[in-house]
């Protein structure tokens, strides 16, 4: 199983530190903490896409680019484009480039994103919220499998047989459909047989059981082969020497961040028994020591029928850097062994 973190990169002050950090500061962390993953021997590392305050993560292609070149071997992503907000083109041609620096590490996961402020930032309508996206990955698909391109659509002029260039190192861009919990965008990634990137940032992992079923099931009534169909899960975690340690440094700017979200969307408060119930067991959130945290990696394997790579999300709690950096080294060192080894029973 490929083991690797997601970033958002938020733009917030960090827990005890006495004050906020400059955004330029928090990019100079955020490209050690990849350097640190690279080197503990991570398989992949992501960097979301959102245009807030909050949040540094507006373009990922250039932060992955520079990451590039400071690393080499892990494999760089995007944890989600979102896809309808750009043009289709140019989201080919930033990876391409990303890959061909390097040479042959870029990934992107598309999806339509959790929060809608790219829409009005981009002239775009809420109305066309799935027009958009369909269309936009339709076209990012047939640029990923030929250099000319004859396209039409509602959304963007006409292609004409322009060529889209530089094309990758890779033969064909890896392209990952991330999704939430819709069963429409489970059955599309299956239909077109593209990888799925599940987001479980909370409640049971195994009630998204049933959506990658349908996932599996429309992809193979479309006529991929099984090993085509392949299931990633982006989850929110954090690793540390013993699970109380885990839970003390996470659950603070965890709880923060949720609530400032919570008012924007008219959620109640979470509170720390909240985040208590998804450290358990049986909950979504993968903080703990690296034993606990391996075995509900494992468990995750068995309750979605199998997956193929899990990241984790450590920055919506504003860790101090040199937590992240240690919470990578532990996963690197002590997780991923675990993991791959397959001595841990599922709970």
């Amino acid at each position: 199983m490929q083991i690797g973190v997601d970033s958002f990169v938020i733009n917030s002050p960090v827990q005890g530190a006495g004050r906020g950090l400059s955004t330029a500061e928090r990019m100079s962390n955020l490209l050690e903490e990849i350097e640190r993953a690279d080197q503990a021997g991570l398989d992949v590392f992501g960097i979301g896409e959102h245009h807030r305050a909050d949040f540094a993560d507006s373009a990922p292609a250039v932060i992955l680019a520079a990451a590039a070149g400071r690393t080499r071997r892990i494999r760089l992503t995007s944890a989600v484009t979102v896809l309808s907000a750009h043009d289709p083109v140019r989201v080919f041609q930033d990876f391409a480039t990303l890959d061909l620096i390097s040479n042959g590490r870029a990934e992107m996961i598309v999806g339509r994103g959790s929060f809608i402020d790219a829409f009005p930032l981009f002239g775009l309508s809420l109305k066309d919220y799935d027009s958009l996206f369909s269309e936009k990955l339709d076209l990012l698909l047939k640029i990923r499998e030929t250099p000319t391109i004859q396209w039409s659509g509602k959304h963007r002029p006409s292609l004409t047989g322009q060529g889209v260039y530089p094309r990758p190192v890779q033969e064909s861009l890896p392209i990952w459909l991330g999704v939430g919990g819709t069963p429409e965008s489970f059955v599309r990634a299956g239909v077109l047989g593209l990888p799925l990137m599940v987001a479980i940032i909370g409640g049971y992992p195994e009630r998204f059981r049933p959506l990658v079923d349908l996932y599996r099931q429309a992809g193979r009534e479309a006529g991929h082969a099984p090993e085509k169909l392949t299931v990633g899960v982006h989850a929110i975690g954090y690793v540390a020497e013993n699970d109380e340690k885990a839970s003390n440094d996470f659950a603070p700017g965890y709880l923060r961040s949720f609530n400032e979200i919570g008012k924007e969307r008219g959620w109640g408060p979470t509170t720390r028994s909240h985040f208590d119930a998804g450290a358990s067991p049986r909950g979504a959130l993968l903080v703990g020591d690296p034993e606990t945290v391996a075995d509900k990696i494992i468990s995750y394997d068995t309750k979605l029928g199998g997956i193929s790579r899990i990241t984790f999300q450590m920055s919506v709690a504003g860790l101090p850097h040199e937590q992240a950096l240690t919470s990578i080294e532990l996963i690197g060192r002590e997780v991923m062994p675990l993991v791959n080894s397959g001595k841990l029973a599922a709970s």
